[in-house]
């Protein structure tokens, strides 16, 4: 019998309980979607509160998902054993962390990044963010290219992203040519629960007014932090395929189309974002900010991370079922692979923004070698700021 809805071996646990366990491990999550190895550690292994097959249905639900899929990760654990509540619950203790250090840490560079080792170790961290975002580009398609039709569709995304085309049509025809192109191949079968996760239809429809209450306050006292949060609410809801697909969506929403950061200072957030636990979609908190001082900052976070959490509640009872229609694979299949278009795209885009003398080259080339033998991301951060001081 699958496991999915078995009793979890262990009682669920209270939820400040659940919180100070994920506050925790939020404290050192670093590497992104490394962090959901151990988080179903957590889970799976030394709590016991969910079994194998439900952890791992819980991770293809987030990856299907747009969001930080580590995050996500988080949440899914807190709605199964907790319900709503937990979902919640999880999902801010695990990010908390990320957001109090991002915000110090945008205050710290708003007061002093016009100093000499500020400076140098910036504009060291810009060609090493090129390497990491270059480094992601090629992880995704290698697990999402595989033929000539997922290159079309990447190719064809990189260069309407390069045309400055809205990201919102990019993923719309990336999931449509991924269902025309594939259509004729199967998917993987996907066996439905019998006894599927509770409707979770009533809490999704009071948190949705209640989002939609804050979203109308907002705009009538402050249009400009209303703004600010539909920007960041709409990446978060296009950013399929984890937080590195926000970078190419905020590039271009950001320092593009609204010119509210320079190419330099998105570069820079970036780096802090590597910097600290969590997604490296915690560079809104920078954005608001820089944008908007603490308030901005608190707005900028909460809009970014809502959209995916009440996409995750809405969709968890229902996803097996979603999974068993070929249409709505394709259809993910072809956007995962239109990130990778946008990944290469950004890498350029960024790249032409770095003054690429001998030591700036130095420094990405050797970050890019040590990723791509799975040195930590936080050392060749760290080690790349500390190389950008002595050699600029």
């Amino acid at each position: 019998m699958n496991d999915l809805h078995q009793k979890p071996v262990s009682p669920p646990p209270t939820l400040p309980r659940l919180f100070a366990v994920f506050l925790r491990l939020g404290a050192t999550a670093f590497g992104g979607p490394a962090m959901i190895a151990y988080i179903r550690e957590l889970a799976v292994e030394r709590e016991h509160w969910l079994h194998k097959q439900t952890f791992q249905e819980g991770v293809a639900l987030c990856q299907t998902i747009p969001g930080a899929t580590a995050m996500q990760v988080a949440a899914y654990v807190g709605l199964r054993v907790r319900g709503v509540r937990g979902a919640i619950t999880g999902y801010l203790g695990f990010g908390l962390p990320a957001f109090f250090l991002m915000t110090a840490l945008s205050a710290f560079y708003s007061r002093t990044h016009s100093l000499p080792a500020v400076i140098a170790a910036f504009s060291g961290l810009q060609a090493i963010i090129v390497a990491i975002v270059a480094n992601a580009a090629i992880s995704f398609g290698k697990t999402a290219l595989s033929g000539w039709k997922t290159w079309s569709i990447a190719l064809a995304a990189a260069g309407l992203f390069w045309l400055a085309a809205h990201p919102a049509l990019i993923l719309f025809l990336a999931a449509l040519l991924g269902m025309t192109l594939n259509s004729g191949q199967p998917t993987a079968p996907q066996t439905e629960p019998r006894t599927p996760l509770p409707s979770t239809a009533r809490a999704l429809l009071f948190l949705l007014a209640a989002t939609t209450a804050g979203f109308a306050l907002l705009a009538f006292f402050r249009h400009d932090l209303a703004q600010l949060a539909l920007l960041m609410a709409r990446v978060d809801l296009m950013a399929f395929g984890g937080g590195f697909a926000s970078v190419p969506l905020l590039f271009h929403e950001i320092v593009v189309t609204r010119a509210w950061l320079n190419a330099p200072t998105f570069l820079d957030g970036i780096a802090l974002g590597q910097l600290t636990p969590g997604p490296i979609v915690i560079t809104a908190t920078f954005v608001g900010y820089l944008r908007h001082g603490l308030f901005g900052a608190l707005i900028a976070t909460v809009a970014m991370f809502l959209p995916s959490l009440l996409l995750l509640i809405g969709t968890a009872p229902y996803f097996a079922r979603m999974r068993t229609s070929r249409w709505f694979n394709h259809a993910v299949d072809g956007v995962l692979c239109s990130f990778v278009g946008l990944l290469c795209t950004v890498t350029i885009r960024l790249a032409l923004h770095v003054h690429w003398d001998w030591p700036h080259r130095l420094l990405a080339a050797a970050a890019f070698g040590a990723l791509l033998m799975k040195i930590d991301l936080l050392w060749v951060v760290f080690a790349g700021a500390m190389l950008a001081m002595l050699l600029f």
